[in-house]
């Protein structure tokens, strides 16, 4: 008799010798290489939508050049850390695959073939977009064969004046051997040639001169009709033969070299982390070089001599056929003063007391305060210190800074603290490349004696919290509390999106003041409730949050995430998500740059959608909805969904308790971000990008473009059209079989 057998994809069939055996099929495991995203590689895919801004048409055009000019500093800072540590990594022996299944060699070599063709694409980016049109407004970067003669005139009094006694030639000799360059630091490379020794066989020598970074890197030349500069190095070069009298220069190109500038703090062994930092910031100045760029028309032997010098291989030799440091255009958007090349100033929203409130913390004692910065003020924020720095009834203050401004007035409020009442600040003097700027802030306000700390050894101190304590009129105690997303730096709070809670709530200022304690005394709490505290439990309750929802979804309860986070790397986070997405629970992730989780994987994240918006302002805050079965929770916080955030830091992730701020963040700044046409990319199954499907009537909508217009009152959530759908299929797949939709569900709600 024969057997009818059906068979699920769970299943297969083994052939035996007296018929055929169903067997189950082992479970998926999650830890499958092709289910993760490479990190770096991730990055380089954010900064390549950094340069499609400046790509972008659409931008004003020194707005452009700005977007070229983060791209390279970005590029800088990859280098120096990223790339710096995978090469150790390869020192020291490393053969492990990461979780995405690549070797460190096999990424090296990744690496280098993205890297080499991403900075190709800056420089034709720059030549061949941005200076034709740059000229077309008048806006010019000269040549010395393309100055006339006045302009040739003030370069040469230039440097005379400035440039000339600020210079050092060195020879490179027996008897003066390679200078020390530091990092980043722009030079000259010169081949050079005795005149008296003028047979074609005589030796040749080496020339550095290092361009002093005292100087601006462009300098304005005269022009009547528009802005014209000329690039510091190129003066230097100009007089290279006046400082290298009796030497024929056969070959001269600038160049920069890039070092590894991570810290290896010994804290156990030092006397203090601030000690320990002045250190290691020195050390940085000499790290092991990493990459090496170099002028295309230098020769093949000063590139030569050079590598040997910097014992680089050839792919760590970058070409450049323009400006070696592309990041210093940065000087043009602040030197021409073109408003109509540059985006149109906005008025952020001015938060004011509400009618039958005094002051700000009757205000605070009836309502908790919302603020969606830059498109809110960040004055209420830096008024708020201010008026609990001058408030006598204001017993004390304790706040924590991780990156701050020049000038802060958030400092200067510390410090006028001080005279009268108990201040505390915890100062992370690691906050990577604003570690001089932290120690500096920190010997001020020790100074003005504060009481200062730096957290707590071998955990950066990321979370954002200022506390005040009252005396209320009545005699009573009373905490209040600024909890934010955000750094207390009003200078990055007007281009970076983030969130500012201020609050009386009893319950979260009294977990506010255990955090302190616990950086300050390590004293530790069994919990922080209500507030979500790395690295005691956010990870645990991250994953809590997660599992929620796929119990919800597999209850037939409604159940959807809606995570923003700048980076996506966490295993553990990343499996939870699988997991909730195989459960059933729809998911938009808004994930600014590095994400390892890899979407629209059949079975295992098909119900994951990853957006990422680049545009006029750096998105920074982070925003965690759960719709928990229809009793929804939004958290906000100072934590990436990474291992260094979860792990290695002291991070605070708070809730929002008010329904009408709730349904603001849910129904005004995600669903603005989620319906983003413009912007957005979303992230395709193997790492790339692709602008969401439109429809050819379909308006175009700019989440940031819409939220300046609510700031001014021009809009509301009203206006927000539905989420966008995903990407149409790249060209190579245009005749592959329509696959089904996985358009995300707009909230009933919105």
């Amino acid at each position: 008799m024969q057997e009818r057998l059906t068979c699920s994809s769970s299943c297969h069939l083994r052939k035996t010798g007296c018929g055929i055996t169903l067997l189950a099929m082992p479970p998926r495991t999650l830890a499958n290489p092709e289910y993760y995203l490479n990190r770096s590689l991730s990055w380089l895919a954010f900064n390549r939508r950094v340069l499609e801004e400046a790509q972008d048409e659409s931008n004003p055009l020194l707005e452009r050049v700005k977007f070229l000019a983060i791209t390279a500093s970005n590029l800088d800072e990859f280098f120096e850390i990223r790339i710096a540590g995978l090469l150790q990594h390869l020192e020291e022996g490393a053969v492990d695959p990461g979780p995405d299944g690549l070797t460190p060699m096999k990424e090296r070599e990744k690496l280098a073939e993205a890297t080499h063709r991403f900075v190709r694409d800056q420089y034709e980016c720059w030549n061949k977009r941005l200076l034709p049109e740059l000229a077309k407004h008048g806006i010019r970067i000269h040549s010395m064969n393309d100055l006339n003669e006045e302009q040739r005139q003030v370069a040469d009094d230039y440097c005379r004046n400035e440039l000339d006694a600020l210079l050092t030639p060195v020879t490179v000799d027996p008897a003066h051997p390679f200078p020390r360059v530091i990092h980043k630091a722009m030079c000259q490379a010169l081949l050079l040639r005795r005149k008296r020794r003028a047979a074609v066989n005589g030796p040749t020598y080496m020339g550095v001169v290092t361009v002093p970074r005292s100087l601006p890197r462009l300098v304005r030349l005269p022009d009547e009709q528009g802005a014209s500069f000329i690039a510091l190095a190129d003066l230097v070069a100009l007089h290279a033969g006046r400082m290298y009298r009796g030497y024929e220069i056969m070959s001269e190109g600038a160049f920069r070299i890039t070092r590894n500038s991570n810290l290896y703090l010994q804290e156990e062994e030092s006397r203090s982390v601030l000690e320990s930092v002045r250190t290691e910031l020195h050390n940085r100045r000499k790290g092991d070089a990493v990459r090496l760029e170099l002028e295309t028309g230098a020769s093949e032997e000063i590139v030569s001599r050079l590598q040997t010098v910097f014992e680089l291989e050839d792919w760590q030799v970058y070409r450049t056929p323009g400006p070696v440091n592309l990041s210093r255009l940065m000087h043009l958007y602040s030197a021409v003063d073109r408003a109509d090349l540059k985006f149109k100033p906005f008025q952020p929203r001015e938060w004011s007391l509400p009618k039958g409130s005094k002051d700000i913390w009757e205000a605070l004692r009836k309502r908790d305060v919302l603020l969606h910065h830059p498109f809110d003020s960040y004055d209420s924020v830096v008024s708020y210190i201010e008026t609990a720095a001058a408030d006598p009834a204001v017993l004390s203050i304790k706040q924590t800074l991780y990156r701050t401004n020049d000038n802060s007035p958030i400092v200067e409020a510390l410090v006028q603290a001080a005279a009268t009442k108990e201040v505390t600040v915890v100062v992370e003097v690691k906050a990577r490349f604003d570690e001089a700027s932290n120690i500096r802030w920190a010997r001020e306000l020790e100074d003005a004696g504060v009481q200062v700390f730096h957290g707590l050894v071998g955990l950066k101190t990321h979370c954002k919290l200022s506390l005040a304590v009252r005396k209320e009129a009545d005699g009573s105690i009373r905490r209040y509390a600024h909890l934010g997303t955000g750094n207390y730096n009003p200078s990055t709070a007007a281009f970076y999106t983030d969130l500012s809670l201020l609050t009386a709530n009893p319950e979260m200022t009294l977990a506010v003041h255990h955090v302190f304690n616990y950086l300050t005394a390590y004293s530790e709490q069994p919990n922080y409730n209500p507030l979500l505290v790395a690295p005691v439990d956010l990870a645990e309750r991250v994953a809590n949050l997660i599992a929620r929802e796929a119990d919800h979804a597999r209850a037939g309860k409604p159940a959807r995430i809606v995570a923003k986070v700048n980076s996506l790397l966490d295993q553990n986070v990343v499996q939870e998500l699988y997991r909730a997405s195989q459960a059933g629970v729809e998911i938009d992730l808004i994930v600014r740059g590095i994400c390892s989780l890899n979407p629209g994987i059949r079975g295992v994240s098909d119900g994951i959608r990853v957006h990422s918006i680049v545009g006029r302002f750096l998105e920074h805050s982070r925003i965690y909805y759960f719709q928990n079965g229809g009793e929804e929770e939004i958290y906000l916080g100072s934590a990436d969904w990474m291992p260094r955030n979860l792990h290695e830091r002291v991070e605070v992730v708070f809730p929002v308790y008010d329904a009408l701020q709730r349904e603001r963040v849910k129904n005004e700044i995600l669903a603005a971000y989620l319906a983003d046409n413009v912007k957005s990319r979303l992230l395709r199954k193997g790492g790339e990008y692709a602008a969401p499907a439109r429809a050819a009537k379909t308006a175009s909508f700019s989440a940031q473009d819409f939220l300046i217009d609510v700031a001014e009152g021009r809009r509301d959530a009203s206006s927000i059209p539905p989420p966008v759908s995903a990407p149409a299929a790249p060209p190579a797949r245009k005749t592959a079989a329509k696959r089904r939709s996985t358009s995300p569900k707009k909230p009933a709600t919105t």
